[in-house]
Formats: C-alpha cells, sequence, structure tokens
C-alpha cells in the first residue's frame, strides 16, 4: 500500500500545456525555474518562492515555459483535509521551505511513515492548508470566449515591445469598445490592468531564471522606466523586485 504521503521531486524539460489530475491533493511546488498553472479561468506562474494546493480529483492544465525542477508533496485524502479551493497559489514562508527539505528523505513506497515522518508530512500540511487562507493576488484571467483567449495570447507575447490595444482589438475582429467590454465581463479587470499584471508574471519568470539585471528584466517586459517598473511590482506582490529574487532562496 503506498504512503499515505509521499515526498515527490524531478526535474523537466520545457513542455506545452498539458491537463494534471491526480488522486491525492498535491502540494506542487518549484525548487528552480518555474511552472504555469491555469484553472478555473485563471492563470498563475509558479516560482520557487511560491507553492500550488490542488484538491485530489480536480484538473489542472500545467505547461513548462523552461526546464523546472519540482520538490512536492502527494497526501491521500484520508491524510489531509481537502483545500480551501480546488486550486490555490500563494507565498511559501521559511517554515514551509524547511519542513519540505525535511520531507524530501520520504518518497513514494509500500513501506509505512515513521512516526517521525508521519508526525513532519502532519506539520507541513497543517502550515501549508494555513497559508492557502491567504491566496497570492498574482494571477492573471484565463478568458472564457476564443475572441478574449486570443486577446490575452497577442498581448502576452507583445509584453517586450510596445502593446497597443487597439490592434489588439483589430487582429481578434472586434471594436476596442467591444473587447474593452468582454474584458470587464470576463475578467473583471480592464485591458491595462491585465497587461500590468502580464508584465509582473514575465519578470517573476525571468527573475526566477536566473540572475539577469533588474534594470534589464525591466525593460524586457516592456517597460522604460526602472522606478515605475518597481513601483508596479510592489504594488502587486508586496515586495521589491530584488526582494522577491531573493525569496526564491531560502
Amino acid at each position: 500500500m503506498t504512503r499515505r504521503a509521499y515526498s515527490f521531486a524531478r526535474t523537466f524539460a520545457p513542455e506545452p500545456a498539458r491537463d494534471l489530475c491526480t488522486d491525492r491533493h498535491y502540494l506542487l511546488c518549484a525548487s528552480t525555474g518555474t511552472l504555469r498553472l491555469e484553472a478555473q479561468g485563471q492563470s498563475w506562474l509558479l516560482p520557487p518562492a511560491r507553492a500550488a494546493l490542488n484538491e485530489a480529483g480536480k484538473p489542472i492544465r500545467v505547461s513548462i515555459p523552461r526546464p523546472v525542477t519540482t520538490a512536492s508533496v502527494l497526501f491521500d485524502t484520508g491524510f489531509a483535509p481537502a483545500p480551501p479551493t480546488p486550486l490555490t497559489v500563494f507565498d511559501l514562508n521559511p517554515l514551509t521551505h524547511a519542513l519540505l527539505a525535511e520531507c524530501r528523505t520520504w518518497g513514494e513506497g509500500d513501506e509505512p511513515l515513521t512516526a517521525y515522518a508521519e508526525t513532519l508530512f502532519a506539520a507541513l500540511a497543517a502550515v501549508t492548508w494555513r497559508l492557502a487562507e491567504q491566496p497570492s493576488p498574482v494571477v492573471v484571467p484565463a478568458g472564457r470566449s476564443p475572441e478574449l483567449r486570443r486577446a490575452l495570447e497577442l498581448t502576452e507575447r507583445r509584453l517586450s515591445g510596445e502593446v497597443r490595444f487597439e490592434e489588439v482589438a483589430a487582429e481578434v475582429g472586434l471594436a476596442p469598445r467591444s473587447l474593452a467590454r468582454r474584458f470587464e465581463e470576463e475578467t473583471g479587470m480592464t485591458w491595462r490592468a491585465v497587461l500590468r499584471r502580464m508584465r509582473v508574471l514575465r519578470a517573476i519568470e525571468e527573475l526566477a531564471a536566473g540572475d539577469t539585471p533588474v534594470t534589464e528584466i525591466a525593460f524586457t517586459v516592456g517597460y522604460t522606466s526602472l522606478s515605475a517598473f518597481n513601483t508596479a511590482f510592489k504594488e502587486l506582490t508586496g515586495r521589491t523586485p530584488t526582494e522577491y529574487r531573493a525569496s526564491f532562496r531560502p
């Protein structure tokens, strides 16, 4: 019989989006690199500073833009209760990092966990379930209609340069006013607010990928002013880009 909780670590090459569904609650973490997750009409980026808690039996869509190493834990539904929502993404704290590192000793296997291991996994579940009650605000809507999904795709593709809303609207075959209404109806946000979040998400991806200077990253994601970039980043994440990068290394 498989252990009631176990750690799972593996390195993955880049791959396009695919559906993921497990029969266990899945605490998904990246120790290096980033993952992209989509569920419930929203899209998240998962760098090392964050974790995703996915409820057993609830499908999510996962893509890997760059090589990534995961350090995750799977919990039997009898070991831990259902998470607050089917998928929650939240920031990790030092205690969670320490518990994840300690739990890595126990991978998938038929032998029962020791009493010490059971205590560790139970503590990890208690801490992460508590953190999941405060989800991260760094999320981008995925869109429902084909037109809006296409508009989001075009916007993201052009983040490094000047993005014009009127050009995006023309390419999806809608008048700017109609596309603006779609954004409000399907996302509850304006296009410009979504654009700002996309730029911050791309910046997080770049911060996690290596040691590229923050100024260079700011220009890469479409900002012409470092101060404007720092302000937008801190408004959404609560930290400066430098502080956020430091959080990747517990």
